[in-house]
């Protein structure tokens, strides 16, 4: 099942949701360094070291927490991008195989929600960097700056994703170059003000403590890309080694969320105003320790570094709107995401006056669904021996299925037990979660476990161990069908 891409200006993607054709199939993994490099070098990694603070933790519990937390969600990034070499298509058509082709509606609703959500975030840290840093050099910093700047950064992110994957792949490496440099400019410029005296005095957390750090860390990084992890090594030739596109995407991935980690911890562990400045606004408080000739170097590594991140969530959010069953060409999926995006970051910027626990909240809260599902996927990635079947997984008569309810209870019930397990002070409709608390034995909502977030765990063990054991058969008799016969599908 293939597709000829033409050549269009400014190098068009016309590809959607289909596989992609053995002769578009080109680069290797080392390719993948880039976009994932482009897309977690935000100084939001920064601001992640206030957060993991605040659960209560010591800078060292904190490291450990983050390098856990950062590697192994995104090794199973990398895990998931094999399926994209393996297959050629997206990671929420390639999800077909073990949910069916309609069962696999649900997964890729909740997916797309997840990247929407994320696209306004970094949208809207991007937009308020641009003010906030006005604001500190003295020049507009009202209305009318957010507003152009607002207008600039969605032009680049909507119109990149647009255009598609190529034009994607360039940018996220002159970003990758830019914000690198700057990037190490910044850390020698604020390293003077780390307090090392003040750091390994602060006091250590429980066990229960640091096993929630580690979640947030986790569900704020890899396990927020987890649902894209294919749709950019789908371009690679199938000849590829896996082991190579697990490392290249890990390493890509989490080199400088470690690194930025690691140095916000050591400056929020340092000053007390910072930390609870970061909190409130984790952009404006990582400008004000800067001296004043670097601020407009430092919005460029701030917003470019957002826009990386916005990209490859619009991108694959349209792919996954696709995948759940909208027929349009994948460009006005990217739009209409855009659009969303849009909507969503005037409210933020302009009528909310505060996002940073909402946030938090939205990441736990979709992050026990999408853990639940990323189980499942590993699984069935794991037990598969032999390729897709390109057709099948856009026919409901073929070998796949419409639906496949045991990964859908799997699903379903690791996201009702997962939730039941997470609390969240972040926003008050979100009171009702951590039902399962107390009938656990675990203390209830204000017991030690009440900030463990042992949910997205939980959400992620059951999906995986669950489809390791009912899965086997089921795959193998997929497999023993015949494949479908090949016939040319548009995204």
């Amino acid at each position: 099942m293939t597709a000829t891409t033409e050549q269009r200006p400014l190098g068009y993607e016309a590809n959607g949701i289909n596989v992609i054709g053995e002769d578009e199939r080109k680069g290797s993994p080392r390719d993948l360094f880039w976009p994932w490099f482009a897309a977690n070098i935000s100084v939001l990694g920064l601001a992640y070291g206030a957060y993991v603070l605040e659960g209560g933790v010591s800078f060292w519990q904190a490291c450990l927490a983050g390098f856990i937390g950062i590697l192994v969600s995104f090794l199973l990034v990398g895990f998931i991008a094999v399926a994209g070499k393996r297959g050629s298509a997206p990671t929420l058509v390639l999800s077909r195989a073990a949910f069916g082709v309609q069962g696999n509606k649900l997964p890729a609703l909740v997916s797309w929600i997840l990247n929407v959500g994320w696209e306004i975030v970094l949208t809207t840290l991007a937009t308020l960097a641009t003010a906030t840093v006005f604001a500190q050099l003295h020049w507009s910093a009202g209305t009318g700056t957010k507003v152009i700047a607002f207008l600039i950064i969605t032009v680049l992110i909507v119109g990149s994703a647009a255009l598609g994957f190529d034009t994607i792949m360039r940018l996220q490496t002159v970003i990758t170059w830019v914000t690198g440099v700057l990037t190490v400019v910044y850390l020698i410029l604020v390293a003077g003000k780390i307090h090392w005296a003040t750091v390994s005095a602060i006091p250590s957390g429980s066990a229960q403590q640091v096993i929630g750090v580690t979640v947030l860390v986790a569900t704020g990084f890899g396990l927020g890309w987890v649902n894209v992890g294919a749709d950019y090594s789908r371009y690679l030739p199938r000849r590829s080694s896996g082991a190579a596109v697990v490392w290249w995407t890990t390493f890509g991935a989490s080199i400088a969320p470690l690194f930025l980690l690691t140095f916000g911890l050591l400056l929020a562990g340092s000053s007390k105003n910072l930390l609870t400045a970061i909190n409130t606004d984790p952009i404006g408080a990582l400008a004000t320790i800067l001296p004043t000739w670097y601020l407009v170097p430092f919005v460029i590594v701030a917003v470019l570094g957002l826009v990386g991140g916005a990209v490859l969530d619009i991108y694959s959010s349209g792919l996954t709107l696709l995948a759940a069953g909208l027929r349009v060409p994948r460009w006005s999926a990217a739009l209409i995401d855009g659009a969303l995006m849009i909507a969503g970051t005037i409210y933020v910027v302009f009528f909310s006056s505060n996002f940073i626990g909402p946030f938090e909240g939205f990441l736990i809260t979709l992050g026990v669904p999408i853990s639940a599902w990323c189980g499942v996927m590993l699984a069935d990635i794991l037990l598969r021996r032999s390729a897709y079947s390109d057709a099948d997984l856009f026919s409901s008569s073929g070998r796949y299925g419409s639906i496949r309810w045991v990964p859908a209870i799997l699903l379903v019930a690791g996201t009702v037990v997962g939730w039941g397990l997470v609390t969240n002070s972040y926003a008050s409709w979100l009171s009702w979660q951590g039902y399962l608390l107390g009938p656990f034995g675990l203390g209830g909502k204000t017991g030690t476990w009440e900030f463990a977030n042992l949910g997205v765990i939980v959400a992620l063990v059951i999906g995986f161990v669950g489809w390791l054991i009912f899965g086997r058969a089921s795959i193998r008799r997929q497999e023993a069908v015949p494949a479908a016969p090949e016939t040319v599908t548009a995204g």
